[in-house]
């Protein structure tokens, strides 16, 4: 067996329960990365949602789905993770399959917007009250950085106080790096 890197283990979670057909969420889609990835899994009979409230971001995302025919199956949403259940019908409530967020700031751009630990939770929070049984977010914290560590605090505090019989709360991590790396915490919605 060969440990995967941070953002490889968190799209193999994506990818082992996310399938054709299924509604999933980009919470925080920077460069549009991870919504391709997700757009991908879910194929054309599926649809992404994704939120940013950077319009570079929307316009990097949609170039990249542009170039990949991917976009027929994505709503790009100008709008906070925080704002979610607003843009998401309702008739997909329960029916949200998985999400996930990248924590942090644009890659490539202004360092000073960044997310932040009270409109995460909200998300979160959200979030789990939108998720299918059985469903999953995955999130990746970036804690490299002074409000990244403010916010790795207080989401893994909060995951951490989710209720056991509800949520099965995992985190993955390098642990002999010094340098306050990157690390998952995935949260799987029990199928009750």
């Amino acid at each position: 067996m060969t440990l995967k890197s941070i953002l490889a283990f968190a799209h193999a979670l994506l990818e082992s329960t996310v399938g054709p057909g299924d509604t999933v969420i980009d919470c925080t889609m920077g460069n549009g990365h991870d919504t391709l990835f997700l757009a991908n899994l879910v194929g054309e009979q599926g649809q992404v949602f994704a939120f940013d409230i950077q319009q570079d971001a929307l316009r990097q995302t949609q170039k990249l789905l542009d170039a990949h025919q991917a976009a027929d199956q994505v709503n790009l949403v100008h709008a906070s993770h925080a704002e979610l259940t607003a843009h998401i019908p309702a008739e997909l409530y329960q029916k949200v399959r998985a999400a996930v967020f990248n924590l942090g700031y644009l890659p490539g751009g202004n360092k000073d917007i960044c997310t932040a630990p009270d409109t995460t939770i909200y998300a979160l929070e959200s979030l789990l009250s939108i998720l299918a049984p059985g469903g999953l977010i995955v999130v990746v914290v970036y804690p490299g950085h002074d409000t990244g560590q403010l916010e790795a605090s207080a989401v893994l505090n909060y995951c951490s106080n989710l209720p056991r019989e509800l949520m099965h709360v995992v985190s993955y991590r390098i642990l002999n790096n010094p340098n306050r790396p990157p690390f998952v915490i995935a949260l799987e919605k029990k199928d009750t």
